[in-house]
Parts: C-alpha cells; structure tokens; sequence
C-alpha cells in the first residue's frame, strides 16, 4: 500500500503482453497491491488468455496470487451493446468469481439508452450472488461518455462507476462533478497521463498486444496503446485524485507500448507505481 494506506494495483491494459500468471509477478515486484485482469477479449479480433477449461491458466494466476499475496480487484471488460445477453456474461462472472475479484468492469456502448439500462440492471442481478459488482466505465468515444450519465444509470441499476483520467479529461468531466459522486459509487479509479491537448496523428504501431486492432481514431489508439505513466505528462492528476473519495484504490492504467517495450515489463511496471505515488502525494492522499 501507499504511506497513507491506499491499495494501488495495476490494470492489466497496462501490460496486456504479459499472460496472467506473469501479471501477478510483475505487479508484486513493483509493490502492488492487486491486479486487474483481462479474461475475455475486449475489441474485435482481439486474442484471449486461456482462463477457464483444461489447460487454462486460471490454476496458475491463482497460484502466483498466493506466493505474492496480491490479489483481483477486477476483471476487464464486458461491453454492454445491442448484442450482449446473459449467455456472454454469465461465463465471466464466473471466472472473475473463482479469481477472487470483486468488480467487473463495464462499457455502455449500446445508444438505445432504456435497452442499456435494462442490460446493466440485469447484469448487476446476476453478479450479486458471485459476490461481484459493475462498475460502469464512462469512454470518450462510446455513447456513454459523461459523469452525470455514467452515475445516474449506475444508480439506477444498483452498481457503481469506474472513472478514468485520461477519459475524465478527454470528455470534459469536472472536479465539480467528481465531488458529487457519493463514497459508495466510486470502489477505485484509474490513473494515467497524457498530452492535455486531443491527440492527431498518432503513430500507428505495427502490432498491440493480444492482437488488438490499431484501426479507428486517434482517441482509440491513444486509450489502448499510447498513454503516459502517472507523472509523465500534463493532465492535472492531483485534482484528479483529491476530488475523488479520500481512500479510493487506485489502478493504474497506462498502457505505452513503445516505453514498454523500451523498458521491459518489470521496470515499466516500477516505473508505473513510483510515478502514481508521486502524484498521490501531490494529491495529499
């Protein structure tokens, strides 16, 4: 933890070439405390870690959870649209559920916004008796892109948000509407850097991890793949942080495929926490 006590963890965006297993490894190397894992492929064409049947690495990732004693907050991503259905969800659940986590990270990408709504409700039912809980991810470029929208249909469907700050800034999210979000409704945020200006003609690398696709805009690329650690860039992180509930775990999600590559997984990984607890302490947190 934190001098103040605050978990920190890392998201597994942030090292998504790293297979579960590996994640843990790292993570605990750099004094984290938990890790999110990716155990169901999040864009199109996206390859998946084999977490569930023989020959997963579910037993694994469970044993190098033990050795470090770190553990899984969460699980990325389910993206709710017009196609989802209990039939996709229900095999995540549990395997976030024999993971040990407790959240399961969300986008709302249908733009009928009752369906969204129905779907979100329906999904927060059946992750309760797994012990797990939505957390809606408000994203610039998807049709759920605001605070208020992201916290209203969370409250209405029993679950939480989860607040990103590169996406905060990117939407224009406000300190004002940070403060406004109740304890309950926050379990942690995401923590990276960036350019404050909207990125233009990024460089396109040849291949993202796990085979994600560098297709679409500027935007995209930069949420997947182009991002700067806590610290290395220009958006007001400490405000970020203060305005949010005192306490709130903090993930880091900074995924920089070029630095990484530079770096190598575990001083990455170093370089990650160590920025982020700068920037706690600029926050006084």
């Amino acid at each position: 933890m934190t001098g103040t006590g605050i978990p920190m963890g890392i998201a597994h965006l942030t090292l998504l070439g790293c297979p579960p297993p590996e994640l843990v490894d790292v993570a605990a190397a750099a004094g984290f405390d938990f890790v999110g894992l990716r155990v169901v492929p999040a864009t199109a064409g996206e390859e998946q870690y084999p977490m569930s049947g023989p020959g997963s690495l579910l037993d694994e990732t469970l044993l190098r959870l033990k050795d470090t004693g770190l553990y899984v907050r969460d699980i990325e991503f389910l993206t709710l649209d017009e196609r989802v259905s209990r039939e996709r969800w229900l095999p995540i659940l549990e395997t976030a559920a024999l993971l040990g986590a407790t959240h399961l990270s969300v986008v709302g990408a249908d733009p009928d916004r009752a369906r969204l709504a129905d779907s979100l409700a329906a999904l927060t039912r059946d992750a309760a008796p797994y012990g797990l809980v939505p957390t809606l991810e408000p994203i610039t470029y998807q049709p759920v892109h605001s605070i208020p929208e992201a916290a209203d249909l969370a409250r209405a469907a029993g679950c939480a948000v989860l607040l990103d700050s590169l996406h905060v800034h990117r939407f224009g999210g406000t300190v004002d509407e940070l403060q406004a979000l109740e304890r309950t409704l926050v379990p942690h945020v995401q923590l990276c850097d960036a350019p404050l200006a909207e990125p233009h003609d990024l460089p396109r690398p040849a291949r993202l991890p796990l085979g994600q696709s560098t297709d679409g805009s500027d935007l995209k690329l930069e949420s997947r793949a182009l991002r700067a650690l806590p610290g290395e860039g220009e958006l007001p992180l400490a405000d970020f942080l203060a305005a949010v509930p005192e306490g709130t775990p903090v993930s880091v999600e900074a995924p920089s495929v070029f630095l990484a590559e530079q770096l190598g997984a575990r001083e990455f990984a170093r370089r990650a926490r160590a920025g982020a607890d700068a920037v706690l302490a600029e926050a006084g947190r």
